[in-house]
């Protein structure tokens, strides 16, 4: 039987975070070990309003429009700590620290107002191996009364070995010039810490030097999800009402770093691209239909 966990307010990242870090410290003996099953588990808020001004400073950090309407990637902000009261439980396969945003998928039905008062529910589901770890994703649906108005799939990978891990690996794609960018962003800490703070996700690797060479970076790196907000700017206007939004997320962008955006006009939508401007390897492709 599913269990719900039903909130009266969005939890604050802070304490998320920190139940993140005690969820990394391994209990003793047979406490210690992570069962591979997902708990039956889901979490839910109704009648979330949204802050004008929090809207206001998450545009401003991405580049988008601020309007009547929420941005397409703006409902993300408001699920990302529903997902991560999942993810952080003693009883989920992995712990928080160390997934990463594998990819991401965004239906819209039709374009939300922010007056409107907005029904959350999250679940995580379809553990799976990959050569690089294990994949799960979070779910969350949004609904204006019966009437579901927005659903993400947040995939997450924890790196670690399974059974697919070790194969031969294919030789990676040589480095190749790319061609004349639409226009070139530029990309350093001050705005980063601009959508961190509109975000909530204060996660180390963004915002502390220290903490990105902790985990494994050399530097701080911008956020995926304001990599898939921000590129989204390049064709305001011009993006229906019922959409999807998939995103794959590529290598990371260093800060400071100037990256270049490419936005293809095609039969069923716009092919979108964030790609190094020496190298050519992709940070973002994704794709609106």
């Amino acid at each position: 039987m599913t269990e719900t966990i039903t909130l009266t307010e969005i939890p604050g990242n802070g304490g998320l975070y920190a139940k993140a870090a005690l969820g990394a410290v391994p209990l003793p003996g047979a406490l210690s070990a992570r069962k591979p099953v997902l708990p039956d588990r889901r979490v839910t808020i109704d009648g979330v309003q949204v802050d004008p001004g929090h809207l206001a400073a998450y545009c401003h950090a991405t580049g988008l429009r601020f309007s009547d309407t929420l941005p397409l990637t703006y409902p993300f902000i408001l699920a990302f700590p529903l997902m991560m009261e999942l993810v952080v439980a003693r009883d989920f396969p992995f712990t928080a620290v160390g997934a990463v945003h594998f990819e991401n998928v965004i239906e819209r039905t039709r374009e939300i107002s922010v007056a409107e008062p907005l029904d959350f529910s999250g679940h995580i589901e379809n553990l799976r191996e990959h050569p690089k770890g294990l994949l799960v994703d979070a779910v969350t649906e949004v609904r204006v009364g019966r009437e579901l108005v927005w659903r993400q799939i947040s995939t997450l990978l924890h790196q670690q070995r399974t059974s697919l891990s070790g194969g031969p690996k294919s030789a990676p794609p040589p480095d190749e010039v790319p061609p004349p960018p639409l226009r070139v962003q530029r990309v350093d800490q001050k705005m980063i810490n601009r959508y961190a703070a509109a975000s909530g996700d204060r996660n180390p690797i963004h915002v502390s030097g220290i903490g990105a060479k902790a985990m494994g970076f050399p530097k701080t790196i911008a956020h995926g999800m304001w990599s898939a907000a921000a590129i989204l700017s390049t064709i305001e206007g011009r993006v229906p009402e019922k959409i999807t939004y998939m995103v794959k997320f590529g290598k990371p962008i260093f800060l400071p770093s100037s990256v270049n955006i490419y936005a293809d006009r095609v039969a069923s939508g716009w092919d979108l691209s964030m790609l190094h401007p020496k190298k050519g390897y992709p940070h973002l492709t994704a794709t609106l239909r």
